[in-house]
């Protein structure tokens, strides 16, 4: 292992870089930088070289043009055990350069912002940064290529141990991530400028179809005990936004589990559709139980109510700040885990004693939005896997207001009615279909999930219901075929309905619920959730 006796330092990002560019010059590294990296370096009093003085040629073309020369890439490239490559350099008068400290453009944030022009984009494009990182990844026996500021602290501590060297173990993985750092950056290049328009300007236009390549780029948080089942292996990654559920820190409890991550996916979706305060209780994805209260404590009371026996081992969302009282409740059952933007100090005291039950905070977005994958473009979308391929679809994030209702009934709904109804969509958009929940206003009083048939459901939510039916309203993930679901709904006690519509005999049904007196409302969205 040779010793780092030159690096290139060349950031965006400059987290951190004084520290370790101090490090650096302290284990007697020349540091060699452009721009804006080194004023930071020389403002900061460490000494640096400009990269002109390095090739003997200025930085031109307003920057475009300053690490685009024989003496860096050959001092990335040469071989150090080739006595050609050692002979053709020192021929040539190019210096060694044995680490290379390069973030790049920052591309994807500049591209996001909104009216962003074209030429900016363009410019954000970065062509000396990846190609000297690609060119020190190739060499990585020879150089270190450096592209997070999160590697700075061990790089230094490691060469601080070995005499300022670092292990091939060290640079293979630096080598590999920058491999990923560059291939992830070229992905959102290339996302990015297929929705650029050819029509009427610059401005990037807005998406109507899905791309030609589908690209990911995902970095993995944590490897899993297993999957679904022992017998699968898992693991979690997660995108760049630093938002949701793959992004949560969490405070309190045992490892994830693979079933623990998807059941708190579910319960965040479910607490994000509510502005109000609200608590989702969730059992294999199927809100067991949801409600509104004027606190968090009342929220999961309320909630509990629905169905205390599927809350047992339950996953909890809520989007509101746990506090020592909504805690205190909470603590009296049986929990998985909990998802919420906060815990205060009394909410962890009160779960203390609870060892195992995982408190997990969850990132906020800046919006409402919580689906599976963002995958380029600033779009929630939502993949499967299929054998072969995967389907890719936008997610569903209609909301529906008041004024979207379509009365189809004699008898329109009263105004509690209504908010009962408002209520009960926004939770059955997120039971499995075929899916019957009835609710009162703020509250579910029994759900229906994932049955084959869709009167079997208005029975089964029936079935499960702990507290009153009579009053109740019923919401219905999508059309009925038949009748006989709205009979089922009236004979439970329910006295309106939310559903969409669209079925050719809906003026069968609509004629069953002007027969039972219930009142009617068609949506013209539907939830199915498979």
């Amino acid at each position: 292992m040779s010793k780092i006796q030159r690096a290139i330092l060349s950031v965006t990002d400059k987290t951190g870089l004084v520290d370790f560019a101090r490090k650096l010059a302290g284990l007697g590294v020349e540091l060699v930088s452009t721009g804006g990296t080194a004023k930071l370096l020389r403002d900061s009093g460490i000494a640096v070289k400009d990269i002109s003085e390095l090739t003997g040629f200025p930085e031109m073309l307003d920057g475009r043009v300053k690490t685009l020369h024989p003496k860096v890439h050959g001092g990335i490239l040469h071989r150090r055990e080739n006595a050609g490559h050692r002979a053709a350099v020192a021929e040539l008068g190019i210096p060694a350069i044995d680490m290379v400290v390069v973030n790049l453009y920052a591309f994807e944030k500049t591209a996001a912002e909104p009216g962003v022009h074209f030429d900016e984009i363009i410019e954000n494009i970065d062509i000396g940064g990846p190609s000297m990182i690609r060119s020190a990844a190739k060499n990585f026996q020879d150089v270190a290529v450096v592209t997070s500021p999160a590697d700075y602290g061990a790089i230094a501590d490691e060469m601080g141990r070995a005499g300022g060297t670092l292990s091939k173990e060290t640079k293979w993985r630096l080598a590999q991530k920058a491999f990923a750092t560059t291939a992830a950056y070229d992905s959102a290049i290339a996302s990015t400028l297929e929705r650029i328009s050819a029509e009427g300007g610059y401005a990037l236009a807005p998406r109507t179809n899905f791309p030609d390549t589908l690209r990911l780029s995902f970095h993995k948080q944590m490897d899993l005990r297993y999957g679904e089942n022992p017998h699968q292996k898992a693991a979690m990654y997660a995108d760049d936004s630093g938002s949701g559920v793959a992004h949560a820190r969490q405070v309190q409890g045992k490892e994830l589990s693979y079933n623990n991550i998807v059941d708190l996916q579910a319960a965040w979706d479910l607490a994000s559709e509510f502005d109000e305060t609200v608590c989702a209780i969730i059992k294999h994805t199927n809100p067991c139980g949801t409600a509104t209260g004027k606190t968090l404590a009342e929220a999961y009371v309320r909630a509990l109510e629905c169905d205390p026996v599927s809350a047992f081992g339950g996953v909890i969302g809520v989007n509101r700040r746990v506090d020592a009282a909504a805690a205190a409740e909470m603590a009296k059952l049986f929990l998985e885990a909990i998802a919420a933007p906060s815990f205060d100090p009394g909410a962890k005291e009160a779960f203390a004693s609870k060892k195992n039950l995982r408190l997990v905070e969850v990132p906020q977005a800046h919006s409402n939005v919580a689906e599976n994958a963002t995958l380029g473009w600033g779009t929630r979308w939502v993949v499967k896997d299929i054998s072969g391929g995967m389907l890719v679809q936008d997610a569903d994030l209609h909301r529906l207001t008041a004024g979207d209702l379509k009365i189809v009934t004699k008898r329109a709904p009263t105004a509690e009615e209504k908010r009962a109804l408002l209520f009960a969509w926004k939770v059955c958009k997120h039971v499995k279909s075929n899916a019957i929940l009835y609710a009162r206003d703020g509250q579910t009083v029994g759900v229906g999930a994932g049955q084959m048939s869709r009167v079997d459901s208005c029975k089964i939510g029936a079935m499960k219901a702990q507290l009153p039916l009579k009053g109740t309203v019923a919401a219905s993930d999508a059309f009925f075929p038949f009748p006989d679901g709205v009979e089922e709904i009236a004979t439970a006690g329910a006295t309106a309905i939310i559903q969409p519509g669209g079925s050719v005999r809906d003026q069968e049904v609509i004629e069953a619920a002007d027969r039972l007196g219930l009142a009617m409302v068609f949506t013209g969205v539907r939830h199915f959730r498979h």
